[in-house]
């Protein structure tokens, strides 16, 4: 396996820390509402990953957790006058259903920032000991500069980024560029700390996430999109540097952003669309087809052309083997499970290449290719149809795509010989109306 280091900015065979097994944590949502399409994108993406890796060998512990307290949370809470709870609770069952209808290999854990408020103050508490971290007027910050390697992970000096801070506005910090590990609160939820009553700062969060739900403090790969490398993972990393001496992973991977024509899609920009509706409309084979479509490092446009396209790569494949599902049954065969392996092997070949989704599509097609070309044969080789067959439904199975096989019934299956026949006799019209029934049915 090779994967796109974001740390080192170079493709590097994968070694993990323990041989033949992946731990793997992608950071979560905040969940104040419902999650957009390109919520979706890292969601499919490090699913996808999770699953080449099985492929491979290889057992995966897959963490991503929910922050399900901040101040968003605390204002929607506010706003409808409930708690931050029933508002977590809501999204969390919202955000799990968009997961489970993505046919996600289900997490192995998924924490949350209130149930680990422990070892999170415990952690902060260690960097404020070690000199790391300082306390002012009951908030705690992270200080930068006690980090040498800081800015390592992004590829930006510290001096640089101080030299383009913003005026600041908190003149309580020592540098521009510090961040909040523990925010003195008097609205909202609260917990009791060494430094006085408040919640945590979000980079936190991760980092103590990860220790507990590894018992390590260094893990294979942490995951997320692009927007998260600076500053999220950037402190992450300053951190877990200075707590443990470490980088905290030894592989960062960044998935691209979901873009429309006028840019990138946020909630805060108002232009995206519900994960949960586009599902609905178009079902959860087309919408990871669509975004594992390109590059996953990549930026994705999100229009009706590309999802058109899309739609139409899938079409061709679900056609292909719906036709060896009806002309299997109606023929009396079984389709055994031999697998054209030379095929398969290619097509993991490029998805072990740091996940080459657009050159295993084109295994994809090369073998429908050869699936199409085994079934138009006057005398039909069944062993090389159900060879490509199943090596295509493999493939498709790493990329979290399930494909309803059809099943005749006695009577769909006369209709379809009569088809045949009509269509034999050049009896065209009457070869039209048992179309239109099997198409109706979906068979054809």
């Amino acid at each position: 396996m090779k994967l796109y280091n974001s740390y080192t900015l170079k493709t590097e065979e994968f070694v993990p820390i323990r041989e033949n097994e992946v731990s793997m944590y992608v950071c979560g949502p905040t969940v104040y509402n419902h999650a957009h399409i390109g919520n979706a994108r890292p969601i499919v993406v490090f699913d996808t990953l999770r699953r080449t890796f099985e492929a491979l060998g290889y057992k995966v512990k897959f963490v991503s957790n929910f922050t399900d307290v901040d101040d968003k949370i605390i204002n929607k809470a506010l706003e409808e006058g409930v708690s931050e709870k029933e508002i977590a609770e809501r999204y969390i069952k919202a955000y799990n259903d968009v997961r489970n209808s993505l046919n996600i290999v289900p997490l192995d854990v998924t924490p949350r920032v209130t149930e680990t408020m422990d070892e999170i103050i415990a952690f902060i508490d260690k960097l404020v000991q070690n000199g790391n971290a300082y306390v002012v007027d009951g908030d705690v910050y992270f200080s930068v500069e006690s980090d040498p390697k800081y800015g390592e992970l992004s590829h930006q000096k510290l001096e640089d980024l101080n030299a383009g801070a913003r005026v600041e506005t908190n003149d309580l910090k020592k540098n521009p560029q510090d961040f909040a590990l523990w925010k003195k609160t008097e609205k909202g939820i609260k917990w009791d700390s060494p430094w006085g009553e408040g919640r945590p700062g979000w980079h936190t969060e991760c980092v103590v996430m990860i220790g507990k739900e590894f018992n390590s403090s260094i893990i294979d790969i942490h995951g997320g999109g692009k927007d998260l490398k600076f500053p999220h993972h950037e402190n992450e990393m300053a951190q877990s540097e200075c707590a443990n001496h470490h980088h905290l992973a030894n592989y960062w991977i960044h998935n691209g952003m979901l873009e429309t024509k006028g840019g990138k899609m946020s909630k805060s920009l108002g232009n995206t669309q519900w994960a949960k509706d586009v599902i609905a409309e178009h079902g959860p084979n087309l919408v990871r087809w669509f975004l594992l479509s390109g590059k996953y490092r990549d930026s994705l446009i999100y229009d009706d052309e590309t999802f058109n396209a899309a739609k139409s790569e899938l079409n061709k494949i679900e056609t292909a083997l719906k036709q060896v599902e009806v002309k299997s049954q109606i023929a009396g065969v079984e389709l055994g499970d031999g697998i054209n392996e030379e095929k398969y092997k290619e097509f993991l070949d490029q998805m072990a290449d740091d996940l080459n989704t657009p050159n295993a599509y084109m295994v994809i097609f090369d073998t429908v290719k050869l699936l199409n070309q085994s079934l138009r044969t006057k005398d039909i080789d069944w062993k090389a149809v159900a060879s490509n067959y199943n090596a295509i439904e493999k493939m498709l199975e790493i990329l979290g795509v399930f494909i309803d096989k059809v099943v005749l019934s006695d009577e769909e299956k006369d209709t379809y010989n009569k088809w045949n026949e009509a269509k034999a006799a050049k009896d065209f019209e009457t070869a039209d109306k048992y179309r239109s029934v099997l198409m109706e049915k979906g068979i054809l």
